[in-house]
């Protein structure tokens, strides 16, 4: 399946808006060597870096959620709205 970073970004932010709630950035890059996306999430100064597989990103793209990546998500939202109260 063929699709840009840009267009893999934007169907992240949409199906975890929270993310935008939150004014989380999210950056993306293909790393070739592992067959992954790495993922940059960051606010302010905190910031957390994973990996979403090629077939998890491609399932992402067909509008099936990546347990994962939701669990990551989840997490980073999280420690902000602590460190928010």
């Amino acid at each position: 399946m063929a699709y840009t970073d840009e267009k893999l970004r934007a169907k992240i932010l949409e199906m975890y808006p929270e993310t935008v709630k939150h004014g989380i950035e999210i950056g993306l890059d293909f790393n070739k060597e592992k067959n992954a996306y790495m993922i940059k999430f960051k606010k302010g100064g905190h910031e957390l870096t994973t990996h979403l597989e090629k077939k998890d990103a491609d399932d992402c793209m067909n509008d099936i959620k990546c347990i994962y990546l939701g669990v990551q998500v989840g997490q980073f939202v999280k420690n902000f709205e602590e460190a928010e109260k």
